[in-house]
């Protein structure tokens, strides 16, 4: 049975005429580097509170902001200021990346098994599947997939050494579309982790009209299963999105190592 894929109650699934979007919004406190007119493509975020702990290239990484003020030094042909902070941080950075690649598990994106097609603008992914006449459309961001409940594992581990730190695992609140050729309306899951939930405090009431019966969630759950997304799927989705999510992290520590550097 799978457990993992919907959201439950009047958001788990619904028709829609249009297709929907898989956007998220993004908190203001998260660190990304965007070019003026990059209204499209979504830059990559991590928390603040990941950038401020446990790296790669140590066990332990300083903390982004410090109290010490190092004297600025003159701006180059770039029209940008250079002090000796920045040519400490850029340091770091180089470091820093060069152990992220170190420990990255794929250096190309795993395949999902399935048929399944992956299309990729910036963190958002979508994978599609023809089946008898129908496309399903699975649809994530890796911005924010990290579970809350990591950084207590990195806080109770944060004294052992970088081998036996916690892996980072991504797992992505997905929507699954499905599309008939002859239908009006597509049938639409918002799918999401247990993770999510167990993070509710006790007490809090519902904010679903109605609860799902056991017996149309288990159909629910069958009908997705026989179009494919089922636990293999989700399993697979999990590396796909860790994988991501690492790559564009890379990306973004190099980008940030260019705009600090001024290269």
């Amino acid at each position: 049975m799978l457990k993992s894929v919907v959201r439950a109650v009047g958001a788990a699934a619904r028709l829609s005429s249009a297709s929907t979007s898989a956007a998220r919004v993004l908190p203001l406190s998260y660190p990304a580097l965007r070019s003026p007119s990059s209204a499209i493509s979504r830059p990559f975020t991590r928390s603040l509170w990941m950038l401020s702990n446990n790296g790669a290239s140590s066990g332990y990484r300083p903390k982004l902001f410090s109290s010490k003020v190092l004297s600025p030094s003159v701006s180059c042909g770039c029209g940008g200021l250079h002090t000796e902070g920045d040519k400490a941080f850029g340091d770091f950075l180089s470091d820093e990346i060069k152990e992220e690649k170190k420990i990255q598990k794929n250096k190309s994106l795993p395949k999902v098994s399935g048929g399944w097609e992956l299309e990729m603008n910036g963190t958002e992914a979508k994978l599609t599947r023809s089946v008898s006449g129908e496309k399903v459309t699975v649809t994530f961001n890796v911005n924010n997939s990290i579970p809350p409940n990591f950084e207590e594992e990195v806080e109770q581990t944060q004294q052992k050494s970088a081998e036996e730190e916690p892996e980072i695992v991504s797992t992505p609140n997905f929507v699954v579309e499905v599309t008939k050729q002859a239908a009006k309306h597509s049938l639409v899951f918002d799918c999401h982790f247990p993770e999510d939930e167990m993070s509710h405090g006790e007490g809090e009431e519902e904010s679903d009209i109605f609860a799902i019966r056991e017996a149309l969630y288990d159909h629910l759950m069958d009908f997705l299963a026989d179009r494919g997304v089922d636990n293999t799927f989700v399993d697979e989705l999990t590396e796909l999105s860790t994988a991501i999510e690492h790559q564009e992290y890379i990306k973004f520590l190099e980008d940030l190592q260019g705009f600090v550097k001024c290269n």
